[in-house]
């Protein structure tokens, strides 16, 4: 038997007289704790109860083990009550990870908002366009696009991550602005060498029409950045992340294209570690990412 259960199991036949009701209040058997005792006993070299018809008392020793005992199980209880609140609150240390552009623009402003309101919370935020193996690294949560790996990872869906085709509005007026994805090979593609295909766009219709047009152009670059200050700059289209695009179309800067085609959305996912026993800064973070992505979040 368990040596804590055992202990439990002591205490309630001291206190209840009774192994009958010992056992019952522990969902044993009387055999099991009978045996139990009797090991008990032989392991410690001293009789702790005394039997009798009518009932179950404890000896000198067993009194003076009672009390011991009762002591241990207190401080277990404190224990127990000790990690349930470090699990349930929102405090200690949250080591998070995200990509550069999406951590710099979107998560960092959410981030200090949900500090600002669990002040005994510490933060480690790291940005890295690479894939972060969490348990290694000792990630205790990511922020990740596109569809997830089949995986013994934790995750909760948070919401869609929307595209958007652009152009400045000079290289417009010089070079005209594409009717139909079809026309985009005749411009010169900012490309995205990370995801949406590579050097092939992906569109689709509101009547369920899809294409796929190859690409080609003066830049490519894993930094959205980078794409975004070369579209601004008229050297092309570029296909964007809304939240990176959000600033420059609404200062005009940049004007979108294609409005009757949409691009491919990505799922956004919180993963952690383990989907068992999640801790309660994690949890409650993610919990209160789930409220911020909803609509168009990439405007607010």
């Amino acid at each position: 038997m368990d040596s804590v259960v055992g202990l439990r199991l002591f205490i309630r036949i001291v206190e209840t007289g009774s192994f009958s009701r010992a056992s019952a209040d522990l969902g044993i058997t009387q055999p099991t704790a009978t045996k139990h005792v009797a090991a008990l006993e032989r392991r410690l070299g001293a009789r702790l109860l005394h039997r009798s018809t009518r009932g179950v008392s404890p000896t000198e020793v067993g009194a003076a083990y009672y009390d011991k005992c009762k002591l241990i199980a207190r401080a277990l209880e404190e224990a127990d009550s000790l990690a349930a609140l470090m699990q349930s609150r929102v405090q200690g240390s949250l080591r998070i990870s995200t990509s550069v552009a999406f951590g710099r623009r979107v998560l960092t402003p959410l981030v200090l908002r949900f500090m600002q309101r669990h002040p005994e919370l510490q933060v480690d935020l790291g940005f890295e366009d690479r894939y972060v193996n969490l348990v290694e690294q000792g990630v205790d949560l990511a922020v990740r696009m596109g569809r997830l790996a089949d995986s013994s990872l934790g995750a909760r869906y948070l919401g869609t991550n929307p595209w958007v085709l652009v152009a400045a509005p000079a290289y417009v007026a010089a070079h005209g602005a594409p009717q139909a994805p079809a026309d985009i090979a005749q411009h010169p593609a900012l490309v995205y060498s990370s995801v949406q295909g590579d050097d092939r766009w992906h569109f689709s219709a509101g009547d369920g029409d899809s294409t796929a047009v190859p690409v080609r152009g003066p830049l490519r670059s894993n930094n959205l950045s980078a794409l975004l200050a070369a579209a601004r700059a008229g050297m092309g289209l570029a296909i964007l992340p809304r939240y990176v695009a959000h600033a420059s179309l609404r200062e005009g800067a940049l004007q979108p294209l294609l409005p009757h085609w949409a691009l491919p959305e990505q799922e956004m996912h919180a993963v952690f570690p383990s989907p068992r026993l999640v801790p309660g800064k994690v949890s409650g973070f993610v919990d209160w990412l789930q409220g911020q992505f909803e609509g168009a979040w990439w405007a607010r």
